[in-house]
């Protein structure tokens, strides 16, 4: 996944900047980039307080990408064991296929790091 971050701030002088592509033009493609990772998280039940940088969207997109990808491995069913609309799954195949919630102060590298964990655990299962 790249890096959600518009390139006028990766370090780029004025002098780089291409006159075919103007800054406005750029920030509106970052904005739309951002608004579909948010789609992407909400649609999957994560919890986004909105002041995400693109940068943390674009890591927890990844990690909740990693953790889907260890269930299906390991046999889960994510129509079944992800969350419906935000609330938590009805009846999950395993408890270790659920997504983690996100709590309402818990910092975006912590959700990541817990992400990780429920991930090994969805990896152990499809070795069990």
């Amino acid at each position: 996944m790249p890096k959600m971050e518009p390139e006028s701030s990766r370090g780029s002088s004025k002098a780089d900047e291409s006159p075919s592509r103007p800054v406005d033009a750029r920030e509106e493609e970052f904005q739309h980039a951002r608004d579909e990772i948010v789609v992407r998280l909400r649609d999957r039940g994560v919890r986004l307080m909105g002041h995400e940088t693109g940068e943390e969207l674009t890591g927890v997109l990844d990690a909740v990408e990693r953790f889907e990808a260890a269930v299906e491995r390991s046999g889960g069913d994510l129509m079944v064991d992800e969350p419906i609309g935000g609330k938590s799954p009805i009846a999950p195949d395993n408890e270790a296929f659920v997504l983690p919630r996100r709590e309402a102060s818990e910092s975006i590298p912590v959700f990541i790091e817990r992400i990780a964990i429920a991930t090994a655990l969805a990896k152990e299962k499809a070795q069990a």
